[in-house]
């Protein structure tokens, strides 16, 4: 088992204060891969100091200085990018295929987006040809501590650590208790690229913990957070009495509407992306809403992508899905496949109980409901598995009805060969994020919701400037530049 006890702070890894082990769980094996410490009060001054003294020189540095940092980070991370991979195979349990490609490909590709971004980023702008003497200035917040989920482990860390040192911030980075390997991975490519002690600090621990010693801390400036929005509410109100900037990047319940005209593909093309990471995605398509002429259709072909979708050790190659994280969350599955069944949806694939042939890991049946309605708790509650619920619509007015009746508003998805009604569509639905006829959004596109799915923007330039503070300037002399 792997000693990962120590911390990143000012620097060098230390050890902590007081020792609390905590072991890290195999969810394909159940047995423990590694121990860290989870952090205390101590250990979060610490970090926090660290940041803090670093801050007046970083956020000086030559913006040209900053980017050749993160050039660095990704080339190492690039070189290490098996390394990170494979730390979420055995912390999370993504096969390792799509763990090296997806969730480890995930970082380069952010990376590499922030650093497109970053050199034309114009730190001082002009506010317009009416105000000659006005600027715009853009600088960053100072400490900001970051606070990191375990569905998408990478994803979430290079969406804020890179924009945030990027901006000229100081960070002290807290990723989940549950998959913190590839964090500490994380944290010697960085260590590797030489960036100035206390730019990146990282401490392990819990929400409870450490996450709410940086909301709560004097000396950090802002906090971004991604999780739940039951800790999102938490960690608001926490910050509240220090007056942070907060960014939140929370659950969803996104809705599929697939029109009788849609292509071929777009059921199988909806379904497999629900069951994609074990459906642990908070963008995932989770409720499809059918036309009532290809209803019956399309829940045999959910049905059938259901089954045909292999479940297997995360160890093993290949595309099929692996288990999800904790036996936590494979009891909270469990427990809404079943209340989907008491409550009357038609279970078309999969249901409660490890699939077949399955005695050890945290593995769940790819799961089908049909004929779900909006007042069902499958149909209302974030599931975090690999669960469809389908229900049927009439009308264009009923299907946009449905899809906004949530709490949530994160993405939602339209399929359709009928280009005016996509575009009505796109601009009705109460989300961040529409995604239609199977397009994704292109490179730089920010990634964020409204309603209870939070309000940050994480991603290319906006990615950049949620770490940042605008100054209003007037009287700006352009001769002396």
């Amino acid at each position: 088992m792997a000693d990962k006890r120590k911390f990143y702070i000012d620097g060098a890894w230390v050890d902590p204060a007081s020792p609390r082990d905590l072991e890290v769980i195999d969810p394909t094996t159940e047995e423990a891969v590694a121990v860290i410490s989870v952090g205390g009060q101590a250990d979060t001054d610490r970090a926090v100091a660290a940041a803090k003294a670093a801050f007046p020189g970083w956020s000086q540095t030559p913006p040209a200085e900053r980017l050749a940092h993160v050039e660095r980070i990704l080339a190492i991370y690039q070189r290490r990018n098996d390394d990170i991979g494979d730390a979420m195979t055995a912390e999370m349990g993504a096969p390792t295929d799509m763990s090296r490609e997806d969730q480890a490909g995930s970082g380069s590709f952010h990376i590499e987006t922030f650093i497109n971004e970053f050199r034309d980023f114009q730190f001082i702008r002009p506010l317009g040809d009416h105000a000659p003497t006005s600027m715009v200035a853009w600088e960053p917040i100072g400490v900001v501590g970051l606070i990191t989920p375990w569905n998408w482990p990478m994803n979430q860390v290079t969406l804020k650590v890179i924009p945030a040192i990027l901006a000229g911030n100081t960070v002290v980075l807290k990723p989940s208790e549950i998959a913190p390997l590839s964090s500490m991975v994380f944290a010697e490519v960085l260590d590797e690229a030489g960036l100035p002690p206390g730019v990146f600090n990282l401490v392990n621990g819990d929400g409870a913990g450490v996450g709410t010693q940086l909301s709560t801390h004097p000396d950090v400036d802002m906090i971004s957070f991604t999780g739940s929005t039951r800790a999102g509410i938490a960690i608001t109100k926490a910050a509240a009495d220090t007056v942070k900037k907060v960014a939140l990047e929370l659950g969803g319940k996104g809705a599929n509407i697939v029109f009788a005209d849609a292509d071929d593909k777009a059921v199988t093309r909806g379904t497999r992306h629900v069951f994609y990471n074990s459906g642990q995605s908070c963008n995932a398509p989770t409720r499809m809403l059918v036309e009532r002429p290809a209803y019956e259709a399309a829940i045999e072909t959910a049905k059938a992508v259901a089954e045909a979708t292999a479940v297997g050790s995360a160890r093993d190659p290949g595309q099929h899905i692996g288990p999800v994280v904790s036996k936590q969350q494979w009891d909270k599955i469990q427990s809404l496949i079943q209340t989907g069944i008491d409550e009357g949806a038609r279970l078309v694939a999969g249901g409660p109980g490890l699939p077949e042939g399955v005695n050890r890991g945290y593995f769940v049946r790819p799961t089908v409901f049909a004929d779900v309605t909006s007042d069902m708790t499958i149909a209302r509650q974030e599931i975090f598995g690999p669960v469809l619920a389908i229900m049927p619509f009439d009308s264009e007015d009923e299907a946009l009805r449905i899809a906004n009746d949530t709490i949530y508003g994160l993405t939602n998805y339209v399929q359709t060969a009928d280009g005016a009604r996509r575009n009505r569509l796109a601009r009705q639905l109460k989300s961040g994020m529409v995604e239609m006829n199977g397009t994704s959004r292109g490179r730089g596109s920010a990634f964020g919701g409204v309603k209870a799915s939070g309000r940050a923007r994480e991603g290319g330039v906006w990615g950049i400037e949620e770490f940042m503070d605008s100054k209003q300037i007037s009287g700006w002399d352009g001769e002396a530049e």
